[in-house]
């Protein structure tokens, strides 16, 4: 019996059997975290007695949950890890201004790289997946061990594959297919699995979709995504790759715990309603939903080809009187290239607020934070109850497009809907 990439990917970090349910240790290509897990992993590592980290090199911290700096708590947060950085000369520290969000900027480096073992100590670490690697989020304990030692152990996930066919109708994108895929199989429908996604559909992906499609799948429960390395993975890198990389991809005698297969040609913009990520519905379907803000960016959809969707419904419309809208790029990079081509100035001129990038709202942390009884359209990936602001609060998501157009409106509505008018 053949093996699929993840456990292909495993078997080349460690010594030990690789087999679906298996308890293994695996080498470390990637150990990060962010300024809120960080402290932990540091508390720990300095409690476990260890002078030094296994290589500074396969070592980032990124500042970007409560940064800028929110409080006094959260700048004492982003000082100790600052220092860390500096005491165990970690070169991958990315202060505000010089990053962005993590799971846009590391890649985006060109640190995380197909055939890696990856860990986070942030459950969307998952999003790496999408250059055909092993990538998943893990404790702050978990993350200090590896800082120490250089491996970690893992149970080895079934895998699931996810195979779409047909050709996407025009603003149908990455977010809309994990959203749908969500809403099939339900915010445990893979737990603990590898989400293994590939078809027509796939192939034809951008980049900036697969690792949103990737990013979410832990919304789905799922242990890492991955989708296997093609020609249009080798180009992004080309350039952007730190070291060198190994291509891996699942034999044609696999064995999958099982294969779901759709065809995509006639699915519209998909929206999850609150209070869950799996409550999934067409965009058709919620018309008259009234928003109160929209949020574009974060880990999700933040990139961009993300800003270059909602610029491109944005352009010369105005935002609804009633609505506040919030861009964040996903970093420096991307906010740098999007004023280059004029996006920044298209969203301004409609109305919209444009941030630093930060992961601020999309936690519920600052910067786009609700009240009691308000509705939100966002491009993030959590609507649990009280995940932005309020526990009477309502969130909605969807795609950069859907989140453009319900801008506009004042109420969800399609990007279709919008650009006839």
């Amino acid at each position: 019996m053949g093996k699929t990439i993840i456990e292909k990917i495993l078997q080349a970090h460690t010594k030990d059997e690789v087999k679906p349910d298996r308890l293994i240790e695996a080498d470390i290509d990637l150990a990060f975290a962010n300024d809120i897990t960080a402290p932990l992993a540091i508390e720990d590592f300095k409690l476990m007695g260890a002078k030094k980290v296994f290589d500074p090199e396969k070592v980032a911290l990124i500042p970007d949950h409560f940064t800028p700096n929110k409080d006094i708590k959260s700048a004492e947060q982003a000082k100790l890890v600052k220092e860390f950085a500096k005491e165990y000369g970690i070169k991958h520290y990315f202060e505000v201004g010089r990053g962005g969000i993590e799971h846009v900027l590391l890649h985006e480096e060109g640190l995380t790289l197909p055939g890696d073992v990856i860990i986070g100590a942030d459950s969307h670490s998952c999003t790496y997946g999408a250059l055909g690697c092993f990538a998943t989020g893990v404790g702050s304990t978990d993350l200090a061990a590896a800082w120490a030692l250089g491996k970690l152990w893992f149970k080895v996930p079934r895998t699931m594959k996810f195979i779409y066919h047909g050709k996407l109708k025009r603003w149908v994108g990455g977010k809309d297919i994990i959203l749908f895929t969500i809403g099939q199989i339900g915010v445990d429908g893979a737990l603990y699995r590898a989400m293994e996604f590939s078809g027509d559909v796939i192939r034809e992906l951008p980049m900036d979709d697969r690792f949103t499609i990737c990013n979410m799948v832990i919304e789905a429960g799922g242990k890492c995504g991955v989708i296997e390395p093609d020609e249009k993975t080798i180009e992004y890198l080309n350039g952007r790759a730190k070291r060198n990389y190994r291509i891996f991809k699942s034999d044609p005698d696999a064995e999958y715990e099982k294969i779901y297969e759709w065809d995509l040609s006639e699915l519209e913009p998909q929206v999850a309603m609150p209070h869950s990520p799996a409550n999934v519905k067409g965009v058709s379907q919620l018309r008259g939903v009234k928003v109160d803000q929209v949020v574009i960016g974060s880990c999700t959809n933040g990139r961009l080809r993300d800003l270059a969707i909602a610029a491109e419904i944005l352009k010369g419309k105005k935002v609804h009187p009633d609505v506040r809208v919030i861009i964040f790029p996903g970093t420096q990079r991307v906010y740098k290239e999007a004023l280059k081509l004029g996006y920044i100035e298209t969203f301004i001129e409609s109305g919209a607020a444009v941030s630093t990038p930060t992961c601020g709202p999309c936690l519920g942390g600052h910067m786009g934070v609700l009240a009691k009884g308000e509705t939100c359209i966002s491009t993030t990936n959590r609507n649990f109850i009280g995940r932005m602001g309020h526990k009477d609060s309502y969130v909605y998501l969807a795609s950069p497009a859907v989140a453009a157009a319900s801008a506009i409106a004042g109420e969800i509505a399609s990007p279709e809907e919008v650009m006839k008018g």
